[in-house]
């Protein structure tokens, strides 16, 4: 669930994933494409589950998905400290899927901004599109350049936006005032700051984050 596209194991703990074969306990259901595809979709959705991300010091320092801290964890890398109670089964063994994690290794966060991607853009956003306020999945949403690159706009953290595709159809190649349109909010770079915000929000869904977040 997801952390910075910065196994290598970064300074906040991400890496780069690897096939592992996991697949749900008990989810492959009766002979059939439906029940083929309903099973592929809740363990799709099940590996992609956010996960807390700790420092060694058990200071929170990223989130990412069941699949990548799962790898974490198999590298020795870091270890669970709360559990879903769902669990996958790799060839020859069942594992819990974790709701945190911690690295088993203190990691120096530098005080800094993310790297530029779309990823990052979209994490900044929440998925939401910064004209008409919906939440779209990232498949269906772009990016899009507040000041046209017409116009001389950049590509930047503060002239980057989520944008859904109808809204950015309208916008077309004109400044938002043109087009009739008005951001949700001012585009700023994604700092560690930002970055707690959003484990916070996420943390309100999961009690297990909690003790980690508020306080």
């Amino acid at each position: 669930m997801g952390a910075n596209r910065h196994m290598s194991v970064d300074s906040r703990g991400r890496y780069t994933p690897e096939a592992d074969g996991a697949a749900v306990s008990g989810a492959e259901g009766p002979a059939g494409s439906r029940s083929h595809n309903l099973s592929s979709t809740r363990r799709a959705s099940l590996m992609q589950e956010p996960v807390l991300v700790l420092n060694a010091t058990y200071e929170p320092i990223n989130v990412t998905a069941v699949r990548r801290a799962m790898v974490l964890m198999l590298k020795g890398v870091a270890q669970a400290e709360e559990m879903h109670n769902a669990e996958v089964h790799s060839a020859a063994h069942a594992h819990k899927v974790p709701s945190v994690i911690r690295l088993l290794a203190y990691r120096h966060i530098p005080q800094q901004s993310r790297a530029l991607s779309r990823k990052n853009i979209l994490l900044r956003d929440r998925n939401t599109c910064q004209f008409c306020g919906r939440v779209f999945p990232s498949s269906e949403l772009t990016l899009d350049h507040v000041v046209p690159r017409s116009r001389g706009g950049r590509s930047s953290w503060e002239n980057l936006v989520a944008c859904c595709y109808r809204c950015n159809n309208g916008k077309g190649d004109r400044t938002p005032e043109e087009a009739g349109l008005k951001l949700a909010r001012r585009p700023r770079p994604f700092t560690l700051h930002t970055s707690r915000q959003l484990m916070r929000l996420i943390g309100h869904r999961d009690e297990r984050w909690r003790k980690y977040l508020f306080y």
